[in-house]
């Protein structure tokens, strides 16, 4: 073989090795995250003076650990909704009180974390805190969890009053004591909120907002809540004082699956 033959046989077998190499480090594309209509907001932009406790960005939560689709704790909302907000906000302020938001807009992949967890019934968790006397496998039949949320379509909350002036709550500490959501307040988690008989997200008929059990101040301020923001067109989910639905919605069919995030709400062009 002639020192010529040799040479160009050894390109072509360089050359069908580095065929070989790209073609197994060849990798998909990076999957595009959705991103929210150009009528979604944070509601820090309408209003950065609602107090926002976001919930599922945490652990301490029915779950116990960070929701799914909850990259940042912001609240989004379609615009709608969040100036409505405002305006409760405002007349709220007036009063001595000031609004605190634990969640907004939720993505479908939160509300399927939510499906896979209630159908885990090995994992109670958090049950002493969030549903001490609902057997968790009754979670889908008594309404508690279910696969698609209001959530989802950008113009529901849950929400309470902060008595000004606001203090600061307290971090919460994976593995800490839990105490039944219905407690006495001075027994349940320290939240800076006014009494609303129970904490939020408690599954239990205590929280049906006009539970004839709930009286005196605790009534009051369920009443004070949902007055003022019935007031403004919005509508409450009779079996959670903190839920409530702007109306009408601006997309009353559309479930959306944006990550939480200000990521969602930069336009792209």
């Amino acid at each position: 073989m002639t020192r010529l033959s040799t040479v160009v046989r050894g390109v072509v077998t360089a050359f069908a090795a580095l065929l070989v190499v790209t073609a197994g480090s060849t990798t998909a594309p990076a999957q595009t995250e959705p991103k929210a209509p150009k009528d979604f907001v944070a509601l820090r932009s309408v209003d950065p003076t609602i107090i926002q406790e976001m919930r599922y960005f945490t652990p301490h939560n029915f779950v116990g650990e960070r929701i799914d689709g909850y990259q940042q704790p912001i609240c989004i909302l379609t615009r709608p909704a969040a100036e409505a907000l405002h305006t409760a906000q405002t007349r709220l302020l007036r009063q001595g009180y000031i609004l605190k938001v634990y969640d907004c807009y939720r993505p479908q992949r939160a509300v399927d974390h939510f499906v896979r967890w209630a159908k885990d019934l090995d994992d109670q968790a958090m049950k002493d805190e969030f549903y001490p006397d609902v057997d968790k496998s009754r979670l889908f039949e008594d309404g508690y969890i279910a696969e698609k949320s209001g959530h989802s379509r950008g113009s529901t909350m849950d929400l309470t009053l902060v008595k000004l002036p606001a203090k600061p709550t307290r971090p919460y500490h994976p593995g800490e004591p839990l105490v039944p959501c219905y407690a006495p307040k001075e027994q349940r988690f320290p939240d800076n909120s006014v009494d609303m008989a129970t904490s939020f997200d408690c599954f239990d008929t205590l929280s049906h907002t006009l539970d004839p059990r709930v009286q005196g101040e605790q009534r009051a301020n369920r009443l004070l809540l949902k007055n003022t923001l019935e007031e403004l067109d919005f509508v409450n989910l009779a079996e959670e004082w903190w839920h409530y639905t702007y109306k009408p919605e601006p997309y009353p069919d559309t479930y959306f699956d944006f990550p939480v995030s200000s990521k969602s709400l930069t336009r792209n062009g």
